[in-house]
């Protein structure tokens, strides 16, 4: 295809020869103006349209550069989201593991005051059971000496009582 330009066209005005029978030169001068004005108004649209397709085409790579940002974005997002979950999970774990440990500890901690409470308790059973044999004999010692003493009392009475009696005096003098 010849590229041809508004210009070549108005050059070439004048280089046609004229012949007898040839075409009418002001009718292919004022064709020749016409097809001058339609190249010049398609060359216009034809640069308009370049620049809207170069614009149209920045404006395609803006978008495709954000829609790639954003796909980073969401990918990051995605793996963020994901990171945090398995982290929230770990921590999750170390703080049941911590928990039934504290929580092991504890029955532990119980169970040992349990048995040194149940040793103390037979300790101070024992002990009691001790007291208890201890007083008894100690009751025990002072009941019989309360028991002699009655006894005692009532030999003094019995002998008071006989010396009280004249006729006593009377078999003992005889």
């Amino acid at each position: 295809m010849i590229d041809l330009t508004p210009l070549d066209v108005r050059k070439k005005k004048g280089d046609f020869r004229r012949t007898m029978r040839g075409y009418d030169p002001d009718s292919v001068d004022n064709f020749l103006d016409e097809v001058v004005a339609r190249m010049e108004e398609l060359v216009r649209e034809n640069s308009t349209l370049n620049a809207r397709v170069t614009g149209m085409s920045d404006a395609i790579a803006e978008y495709r550069e954000r829609e790639k940002a954003m796909n980073e974005a969401l990918v990051s997002a995605q793996q963020l989201r994901e990171d945090m979950r398995e982290q929230a999970q770990r921590e999750a774990d170390l703080a049941l593991r911590e928990a039934r440990a504290e929580g092991e500890r504890i029955i532990s901690d119980a169970k040992r005051q349990v048995t040194l409470a149940l040793e103390a308790l037979r300790r101070v059973q024992a002990q009691r059971v001790r007291f208890l044999r201890l007083f008894r004999a100690l009751v025990e010692r002072q009941l019989s000496e309360i028991e002699q003493e009655e006894e005692r009392t009532s030999a003094l009475a019995r002998l008071d009582a006989e010396v009280d009696r004249p006729d006593a005096l009377e078999e003992g003098e005889g």
